[in-house]
């Protein structure tokens, strides 16, 4: 067995999955990426892709279950897999609602549980679920969303305090914008927004401008390799930056910690 940590990222193929998969492989880890599609997913040297949908029990099982053949453990589970959702709340469909909560929460949960067995037996392990800016500090029109990433930080937290006494820690990473093809193209509410129009456009438009200008996905891969090599913490943010985000930050970080 190579003494190299092994490391699982979901949503490997693009944007911070896949500037994490190259930074860490980059960096000597044993790198495996899952992807819905591995037709899609770039070479990179040091990574093997392979086929996971985290909405799919047996994808996920099937996913895990290959990575422990071929290296025989996984050190760091970092989920990263998630989907975004724009538009008012009351024009929200609840299959919309649970299509995202599909991917960002069940999602993760069903990737911890399929490799949590392992990193208890080893009694050694790190799991890092990908949050958000948006996780502790809402925005309008991005409800469901915002609501996802809250629903992942308190699973998170819970989670830690249930397996630190098999030596299994929790981290969450909260980026703020970030500039990736999965932020500018955010999937829209189908029902048409109505009343809710003119603010809806205004705001979709003033945040895509700002993932635009916003730092790249290596910020956020450079705080998943800190994450890992560094002293534990439970929140890290990543990229935080901006009249309005970096007093929240603040203020986060003194009741947090």
């Amino acid at each position: 067995m190579s003494d190299q940590k092994v490391v699982v990222i979901s949503g490997a193929s693009a944007g911070i999955g896949e500037a994490s998969a190259r930074l860490l492989a980059q960096n000597g880890f044993q790198v495996f990426g899952g992807a819905r599609d591995v037709k899609r997913a770039p070479a990179i040297p040091g990574v093997r892709f392979g086929t996971v949908d985290v909405t799919d029990e047996a994808s996920v099982s099937s996913f895990v279950e290959w990575v422990l053949s071929e290296a025989g453990r996984i050190d760091v589970l970092v989920n990263n897999a998630g989907i975004s959702l724009v538009g008012p709340v009351e024009n929200t469909s609840t299959s919309e609602a649970q299509l995202v909560f599909d991917t960002n929460v069940f999602g993760p949960l069903r990737m911890i549980r399929a490799v949590l067995p392992s990193m208890r037996t080893a009694r050694s392990g790190l799991i890092i679920n990908m949050s958000s800016v948006l996780g502790f500090l809402p925005a309008p029109f991005m409800g469901i969303y915002s609501s996802s990433k809250h629903a992942l930080e308190g699973l998170s937290e819970s989670l830690d305090h249930e397996i630190r006494e098999y030596n299994v820690r929790v981290v969450l990473i909260e980026p703020t914008f970030t500039n990736t093809n999965l932020d500018v193209n955010a999937k829209h509410t189908a029902s048409p927004w109505g009343v809710y129009a003119s603010q809806t456009a205004a705001t979709t438009k003033a945040v895509v401008a700002q993932i635009k200008s916003a730092p790249s996905p290596s910020v956020v891969a450079n705080q998943i390799l800190a994450a890992i090599n560094g002293p534990y913490r439970m929140r890290q943010p990543a990229g935080w930056t901006g009249h309005i985000v970096e007093p929240a930050a603040k203020v986060h970080a003194g009741i947090c910690g």
